[in-house]
């Protein structure tokens, strides 16, 4: 069986002069966007955030299965995902996406948490998604 979730965005306008909306199907994402808040400090979200969003939550879910299933749960997982863009003519590229994550997890070393923190990287599904896209981490114990 399929688990499927959608997304919408509405644009309207040119593309220095419009302005859109993008929503989450659930309701819990529903916010405008432009290119001032994509490529300035315009108010509203933009996609590379969402991305970023994404694969920070998704990442920290993966390293929270792995490691309750090794048997160590997490106390906490803290994720912060870094979406690098450069500015081409036309058009942005997502150049790399840094991963910096700090958990707290009892019991556990660090060369351990390394590994599995390497896995989680690996093999989360937005990971897997933007793999034509370096992916940088740093994993820390607290």
């Amino acid at each position: 069986m399929a688990i499927i979730r959608k997304g919408e965005a509405h644009w309207s306008g040119s593309l220095m002069e419009g302005s859109g909306r993008v929503k989450g199907a659930s309701g819990a994402v529903d916010a405008p966007y432009s290119v001032k808040s994509r490529t300035a400090d315009g108010p509203g979200t933009n996609p590379e955030e969402l991305i970023a969003a994404a694969h920070a939550g998704c990442y920290s879910m993966m390293l929270s299965a792995l490691l309750s299933t090794a048997g160590k749960p997490p106390a906490s997982i803290d994720t912060v995902a870094a979406v690098h863009m450069e500015l081409l003519n036309p058009g942005i590229k997502i150049a790399k996406i840094v991963l910096t994550t700090k958990a707290s997890v009892p019991g556990l070393t660090a060369e351990e948490f390394a590994e599995v923190a390497d896995n989680a990287k690996k093999n989360c599904p937005v990971s897997v998604a933007l793999s034509a896209v370096p992916i940088e981490l740093s994993a820390s114990l607290v």
